[in-house]
Formats: structure tokens, C-alpha cells, sequence
């Protein structure tokens, strides 16, 4: 594809596609039609989502109404209680919590739930944005099913700016309301197969929604569009071993698709020697990075590979925050490939990750770059990672999965 091709895909795709809604499913349709017009024909696999439509979100702090967004899947219900500003986590300021409406900073995560629970808090405000950004955007969130696991707290979300005046004003007491209907929805992952020599494959990811501010072009537009790259060389190319190219579904809700797509096909697993995802690509400025949770060799393959190819990449071991870890999970060596944007060049989950911060140019030389590391490892004898994730990287798979508390 050249970066005119590239260019009307992105425009073709400028809109919100959230997981689990209608435009996630019509950017599916639309991945369906852009194979077929490669001679291609790929294949949907839908899976069951959580969903929930809000119908109010009411926060009131001293009586005075807040801009906000209910959580979605937080239940619905009504809570007045004094405001407390959770500025640390340590055990004596999680203890101030009792009986209180919270004020934390960050992402609603596992352990910070796990904690407000277990120290009485009766509800929760995040906030997300920037007090230097004109806008007053709000974000939709989500209490994910992993984190409440049955024990919901109403849960709402506002802009930073609110949450900076909330505390420079001392606000005594808040009360949140929250109703909403929770039901069962679907997402769809898009699997295309090319067959090989042998009965190996290696399995290639891109997730294609977006967040609830986002048009998602840098995050991941720009990887859904690499998948579609590589296999368009592929058509005509030959390739050894077995290729399986999967666009997820419902990736900024938790990674549902790859989890969704592991277990249906765990079976077959144990035939796949590489997952290689791809997630944010062609942003005009920044390194290309690529991240393996797999065997220390592979960083040195890829450092060495890409002064082979003259194409600069940082290459190090670690887990990826995106579609590359249930397969690592699974025991599957994986590499997320990106093009990291320097900080105020690019930012993601909002409405400023547009189009615009895309390079055609730029969307080329990386697609190029892997597909000619994928032609390496799809031509092989023999595939040169080893299939084992160390004990190092099994590790960090725990915490990130939860399963594990972090010693920080």
C-alpha cells in the first residue's frame, strides 16, 4: 500500500468506534471489505461484552452540580457522604476512606479497588485531561468486571479541572446518582488465515476500536492498517510457515478480544510460535520501539536485525499493554511493535488523536521495516524464538494480570 492508500483508510475511519457498539461493528464490516478488495476473505468471530447505558450521572459537591460521566457497569444507585481527596496510598490515608465519597488520581485499577472496598469507601470520583487544554472533555468509563467481580461501587468520572476546584475549595460533602441498564453485548474479532508449508503459524494483532473521545487513527487505526500491509504482501509472497492475522475487538476495554480469542482457540495454541501485534505506528515524530515478553535472545535479534535494515528500532524485554499479553500468557513469545510519540507531539484516549498526527510516509517505512522482519521469521526453517516465556517475564504477567500485587 503507498501512503496515499494509507491516507483514505484513516479517513475512511475518522469517527468513535467504541467496543462494543454499532461503529466498532461497522469498522469491522469495513477490515472485511478492504481484504476482499485485496482478493482476501476473512472471517468474524463475535464474543460476548458487558455493556451498560447510562441514563443519569448526578454529582453534587456541597449541593453544587459537577460536569461528570457515570461509570458504565458501576449498577445504579444513590450516595451522600463527606468528600475525602485520596492523595496517598498508604495505609493510613486508605483508612481515612471509611464511609466517604473519593477523590483519586489516575485509572480506577484493581488494587486501588480492591483497596477503596476493603476501607469502606461508599463511592468514587476519578478525573482525566489537562488543566492547559481549552477543552472540558470528559471521558466514559468503565467499572470492569475483572475489578468489581460482583461488589460495585457507584463511580463517576470528570474533567481535571473540576477535580483541581474541588479540592482548592475545601468541598465538605458530595453525593453521586447513578442509573443505568447493564445487559450483555458483543464485539467481533476479524481473523484472516494464510496456510503454510507447515502446520505452525504465526499469529499477527491490531486492535481497531477506540476510546469514547477518541477517533483512535494513532491508537490503533495505525496498527489495524500494518496488519493490513503485511498481508497484503503475503498474497503474493510466499511464506513457510502458517499466518493467522486477528483485528481485535474491545482492546481499551481490558484487551476482551485477544482474551476472547485465546480461549476460544486455546486448543491451538500450542501450534503458534510468535504473536507479533502491532500497536500505534506511523505518528510523525518518535522511536520505533519494539517490546518482548519472551527470551532475552529476541532483543538482541531485533537490535541486531535492524542495524541490518538500517531502520532504527529500542528493542527490550517487558510486557506490553496491549493484545501481545493473553497470548504471552498462553505461553506464546510476543513482540509489540510501535512508534512511540515524544511527549506533547501525540497523545492518545482523547480527542486529539486524530489523522493528523499520522505520516503517510512514515506509515510506509514502518510497514516496510515489518514486513521485511516478518518475512524473516514466515520464511524460516526453522522459527529462531524459543517457545518458553521466562521466569522474569511470567512474573510481570501476574502482576499486570492482577494476579499479583506489585511491591510498589
Amino acid at each position: 500500500m503507498n501512503s496515499q492508500q494509507i491516507m483514505r483508510i484513516f479517513e475512511d475511519t475518522a469517527y468513535i468506534r467504541m467496543g462494543g457498539r454499532p461503529e466498532e461493528k461497522k469498522t469491522a464490516d469495513y477490515l472485511v471489505r478492504k481484504l476482499e478488495e485485496l482478493g482476501l476473505k476473512a472471517a468474524v468471530e463475535s464474543f460476548e461484552v458487558p455493556l451498560g447505558d447510562v441514563e443519569e450521572a448526578v454529582l453534587l459537591a456541597d449541593g453544587e452540580p459537577i460536569p461528570c460521566k457515570g461509570y458504565m457497569c458501576a449498577g445504579s444507585g444513590e450516595v451522600e457522604a463527606p468528600f475525602y481527596y485520596l492523595r496517598s496510598t498508604d495505609a493510613w490515608s486508605l483508612q481515612q476512606c471509611r464511609g466517604k465519597i473519593v477523590l483519586i488520581d489516575g485509572y480506577l485499577g484493581y488494587w486501588v479497588y480492591q483497596d477503596l472496598l476493603a476501607n469502606g469507601a461508599v463511592g468514587i470520583i476519578t478525573h482525566d485531561g489537562n488543566v492547559n487544554y481549552s477543552d472540558r472533555d470528559i471521558d466514559a468509563r468503565e467499572l470492569r468486571s475483572y475489578i468489581h467481580q460482583g461488589n460495585k461501587l457507584p463511580a463517576v468520572h470528570i474533567n481535571t479541572k473540576d477535580a483541581v476546584a474541588l479540592v482548592n475549595k475545601g468541598i465538605q460533602q458530595a453525593k453521586i446518582t447513578l442509573k443505568q441498564r447493564e445487559y450483555t453485548g458483543s464485539s467481533q474479532n476479524v481473523i484472516l488465515d494464510m496456510p503454510g508449508e507447515t502446520e505452525e503459524y504465526i499469529v499477527f494483532t491490531a486492535h481497531y476500536d477506540s476510546t469514547s473521545l477518541s477517533q483512535g487513527a494513532y491508537d490503533n487505526m495505525s496498527g489495524s492498517v500494518g496488519l493490513l500491509g503485511i498481508a497484503a504482501y503475503f498474497k503474493d509472497n510466499p511464506h513457510r510457515y502458517g499466518l493467522r492475522f486477528v483485528w481485535c475487538g474491545c482492546e481499551e476495554r481490558g484487551l476482551l478480544g485477544s482474551k476472547a480469542y485465546c480461549a476460544a482457540h486455546e486448543q491451538e495454541l500450542g501450534k503458534v510460535v510468535l504473536n507479533i501485534n502491532l500497536d500505534m505506528i506511523g505518528c510523525t515524530m518518535g522511536k520505533f520501539i519494539a517490546c518482548a515478553t519472551a527470551e532475552e535472545k529476541l532483543v538482541s535479534y531485533l537490535e541486531y536485525f535492524s542495524l541490518e535494515q538500517g531502520f532504527a528500532i529500542k528493542a527490550y524485554q517487558d510486557v506490553y499493554s496491549s493484545d501481545s499479553t493473553p497470548f504471552a500468557d498462553k505461553g506464546v513469545p510476543a513482540i509489540s511493535f510501535a512508534r512511540r510519540a515524544p511527549a506533547n507531539t501525540a497523545t492518545i484516549h482523547n480527542r486529539y488523536d486524530t489523522m493528523a498526527l499520522i505520516s503517510g510516509e512514515q506509515m510506509e517505512a514502518d510497514i516496510d521495516f515489518l514486513i521485511r522482519f516478518a518475512n524473516r521469521m514466515a520464511n524460516a526453517r526453522c522459527c529462531p524464538v524459543g517457545r518458553q516465556i521466562p521466569d522474569n517475564m511470567k512474573e510481570k504477567l501476574d502482576i499486570y494480570l492482577n494476579r499479583k500485587r506489585p511491591n510498589s
